[in-house]
């Protein structure tokens, strides 16, 4: 499990065939769980100043590979005891979003990105979204994505400051939503909007 704030940006020193070796401050252990722009993925190799992680066909399917170079988010897994920030994040990217337009607002930047229709479900306004592993809050739900403010010290200190228009990135969406959407998905044929679940969950 991850809270979705990067540790560090690390440097991709090679992407070959299943493995992906980085540079990194962090030194783990074989065996160890990281997430590498968000993907979840295990520490295989270790040398020196860097480490080795494997991807699955599966991963490199749901993930934007072209995009493993340079430089990339690093978070190790979190540790019994550690102080929770950001949100809830399992490192399973759900699908792979592209960013359609990004708005400079002087002190603050906005970013929309548009996602495959059949995750719109798991969008919640003011609720939580990971991007390439960061935690971000949408600040609103649109109909073929959503839209993000970021403040100045996250785009200096994450990949946004490279981020441009048609640029692929990692989604996944909030644990809790893709929860509660499956729950009352196969109860009826009927849409069960936000409004309804806010209405359910106010009788606990």
């Amino acid at each position: 499990m991850f809270t979705g704030l990067i540790r560090e940006m690390a440097s991709v020193q090679a992407y070959q065939n299943n493995e992906l070796t980085v540079k990194a401050e962090y030194a783990p252990c074989i065996g160890d769980s990281l997430a590498i722009n968000g993907a979840c993925l295990t520490v295989v190799k270790t040398s020196e100043g860097s480490f080795t992680v494997e991807l699955s066909p599966e991963t490199q399917h749901h993930m934007a590979t072209e995009n493993l170079k340079a430089k990339v988010h690093m978070e190790p897994a979190m540790q019994m005891g550690d102080r929770f920030e950001g949100h809830i994040v399992q490192g399973h990217i759900d699908c792979i979003g592209e960013i359609t337009q990004i708005k400079n607002n002087g002190n603050s930047t906005d970013f929309f990105i548009s996602i495959p229709e059949e995750f719109q479900g798991f969008l919640v306004p003011k609720g939580s979204i990971t991007v390439d592993g960061v935690s971000l809050t949408i600040n609103e739900v649109l109909d073929d994505g959503f839209r993000l403010t970021i403040i100045p010290h996250t785009i200096k200190e994450s990949l946004f400051a490279i981020y441009t228009k048609g640029y692929k990135v990692n989604i996944e969406t909030d644990m809790f939503a893709r929860y509660i959407f499956h729950l009352f998905k196969p109860k009826s044929k009927e849409s069960v909007s936000w409004d309804d679940i806010n209405k359910i969950t106010a009788l606990y």
